[in-house]
């Protein structure tokens, strides 16, 4: 790999720092929802997905099946999917170094990379290597800072801990809510979810909330 441009670098590192800082969040929300340290890592590690993780731990945390908290967090992951799609002409990576990238294929690396076209390709490169380790390594620090502050503390409901996980959802959504159509679909989707938890199995409502979204998604491209 050619010598790191000081931008890319610069742009890696500060998306790198900021994001995995986050993680301090999910370990916290993860043992506020009756997982241990081990477990929140174990999540953070091989899973490697904000969205998808804090599914898991809000299904199985509000009582739901593990079958519920992986379709969930499968529906979370399907835009990993296509960031590799759009990434692979660009990497041109095989074999083991292959698996390795679609480990680290998430938002900030896909970014980063498509933000430095203007610098080249090995640039785009080296955006999306620096950002992804970047990313997973304070990632997983931080979840297991967050995760054994949330347990020296004692009960994590006692110090609201439990509210970590809407809370963190809601950081996720918010900035992402750019049009008009966005916004009517994240209040459907919540008035959705808030009509049918009484009645549906932990879960269930949130996969509800993953399928409206798609199915819009797939009326706008027609």
């Amino acid at each position: 790999m050619s010598r790191v441009s000081s931008p890319t670098f610069r742009d890696s590192l500060s998306v790198s720092f900021t994001v995995g800082a986050y993680g301090v969040a999910f370990g916290a929300a993860a043992v506020a929802n009756g997982f241990s340290v081990l477990q929140s890592c174990l999540l953070s590690l091989l899973t490697f997905s904000g969205a998808s993780q804090f599914a898991v731990i809000g299904v199985i945390g509000a009582g739901g099946s593990a079958i519920s908290a992986i379709a969930t967090a499968s529906l979370l992951g399907i835009r990993n999917g296509l960031y590799g799609v759009l990434m692979t002409p660009i990497l041109r990576v095989r074999g083991i170094k292959r698996l390795v990238a679609a480990h680290v294929t998430i938002d900030e690396s896909t970014g980063v990379s498509l933000s430095q076209e203007s610098r080249g390709v090995e640039a785009m490169r080296q955006g999306f290597w620096l950002t992804g380790f970047g990313v997973f390594i304070f990632w997983n620090l931080f979840t297991l800072a967050g995760a054994l502050g949330a347990k020296a503390m004692g009960d994590p409901s006692a110090w609201g801990l439990d509210a970590a996980v809407p809370a963190a959802f809601l950081g996720l959504l918010w900035p992402r809510l750019k049009s008009s159509t966005d916004k009517l679909l994240a209040i459907i989707a919540a008035i959705f979810a808030v009509a049918t938890t009484p009645f549906l199995p932990a879960g269930l409502p949130i996969i509800g909330t993953a399928v409206i979204a798609i199915i819009a998604g797939l009326r706008n491209v027609k």
